[in-house]
């Protein structure tokens, strides 16, 4: 073989190397990217037990919640003491909440707390992260009206639960105060934030959108939170936050309309400000709540 043929020879098989590796990196880019859609549609499940109630003394029944949509939820009952129930809706990948069930329970408040659609102990085939949750926070609220003895029910949400609980007080005015804790104001701000890479991030929104028909600028409580007036809403976070854009409640509480309230502190992670302001927390979150639920 000749040099030229020679050098012609390597060359050729340089090139397709090099084809070969690109094929092969951007398809496994591609894979990466709708695994990680996959993984935000089918969070991993964790199941309340319920050992923080009983140690609190606080009485609850299983409960089983039916959607609109024909999922069925499992879910915790609290009756209340004062005529009033307290919806708690967890955040995404968390399961129903037991230490805010503690926290209102022990204040006389009735809790109807669950798991989400695809969490826990919840059926559900994909999280929509706050788009169909509104389906679930609907049959919490059908179940809690149709109880005795209950004449008023409030919502407190955290995080994605947060989210969810602003869309639905928006929809459904039987909720008639409102504590969101972290919540994010646009999923695709949320996104932004998690996903700093613009070509994964469009393949990783393409492969959700896709399999859940859900799309992001469905999931936009900004666009939504002023239809909650005039009842009352208490927007909290931390702004140290790293899960959703520091601003979120900021922009939340811009958008709304009166009665509102703003609760904001510097370096607080992601719901977290029960954690680092534990007295303070419960104080402005039952005094919100007496005020506007105790009537």
């Amino acid at each position: 073989m000749t040099p030229i043929f020679r050098w012609q020879y390597w060359a050729r098989l340089l090139f397709v190397a090099v084809i070969s590796l690109l094929v092969t990196s951007a398809g496994i880019f591609i894979w990466f990217s709708y695994r990680q859609a996959m993984n935000y549609l089918h969070p991993a499940r964790n199941t309340a037990s319920g050992a923080l109630l009983q140690a609190n003394g606080i009485e609850f029944q299983e409960i089983e919640l039916l959607t609109e949509d024909n999922v069925k939820l499992s879910a915790w009952y609290t009756p209340p003491k004062n005529g009033v129930v307290i919806l708690v809706a967890h955040g995404y990948g968390d399961k129903r909440i037991e230490t805010f069930h503690a926290l209102f329970a022990s204040h006389g408040y009735g809790v109807v707390a669950w798991d989400f659609r695809a969490h826990g102990e919840s059926e559900g085939a994909f999280c929509s992260l706050g788009y169909y949750e509104v389906l679930d926070v609907k049959a919490a609220l059908d179940f809690a009206l149709a109880q005795p003895g209950v004449a008023h029910v409030g919502g407190w949400g955290g995080s994605m639960g947060a989210v969810t609980m602003i869309r639905a007080a928006a929809q459904y005015p039987e909720i008639e105060a409102l504590v969101a804790d972290s919540p994010f104001a646009a999923l695709e701000d949320e996104m932004d934030l998690r996903i700093p890479f613009p070509i994964m991030r469009s393949l990783i929104r393409f492969f959700a959108e896709r399999e859940s028909g859900v799309t992001l600028d469905l999931v936009r409580p900004v666009d939504e939170i002023a239809s909650i007036s005039p009842r009352p809403v208490f927007l909290i976070q931390g702004l140290g936050d790293g899960m959703v854009p520091p601003d979120s409640a900021q922009r939340l509480y811009d958008a709304a309309s009166e009665p509102r309230q703003l609760w904001l502190e510097n370096d607080v992670p992601h719901l977290n400000m029960y954690a680092y302001y534990k007295t303070r927390y419960t104080k402005r979150v039952i005094k919100f709540f007496d005020e506007y639920l105790l009537k």
